[in-house]
């Protein structure tokens, strides 16, 4: 029969686990507490880059992204936040069709922030930003054109 099998083993280990729980609260207890005064010290406010709060799409200095309109996200989208608006444009010099991007509408709403859609995109036009600001008190105002 072990030490620990026994009634004054159980009592040890109790005690044991009960002192391991207070050493971690009185740890907590006495650690200095952070408070960040948010409205005065936005010009301040350092922001992690690994933060995602609104889907971006980056344009060059001409205006044009890299949006090849294949749509992509929007079926990696899990609640369907993305949707796209393409047309068929036939290239004079070659004659093919290829898709043109028409809107690109994102949904922040309904976005729960999980970056599939960024990963599965294969020309890396679409990312997350830093902006976090985004209450609004109609919310049609959260469904956003991102191509312009």
């Amino acid at each position: 029969m072990k030490f620990e099998d026994t009634y004054i083993g159980t009592v040890f280990y109790t005690a044991k686990s009960l002192l391991t729980g207070l050493k971690v609260t009185l740890k907590e207890f006495f650690t200095r507490k952070v408070t960040e005064q948010y409205p005065e010290n936005r010009k301040t406010l350092q922001i992690s880059e690994r933060h995602r709060a609104r889907l971006v799409m980056p344009h060059d200095a001409e205006g044009n992204n890299r949006c090849i309109a294949c749509g992509l996200c929007s079926m990696a989208c899990p609640n369907g936040t993305i949707s796209i608006t393409t047309k068929s444009v036939t290239d004079e010099e070659s004659g093919k069709s290829k898709k043109v991007l028409v809107e690109y509408s994102y949904d922040l709403g309904s976005c729960m922030f999980c970056q599939l859609c960024v990963n599965a995109c294969p020309k890396n036009a679409i990312e997350f930003s830093n902006e976090f600001e985004n209450a609004v008190f109609d919310r049609r105002k959260l469904v956003l054109r991102l191509n312009r």
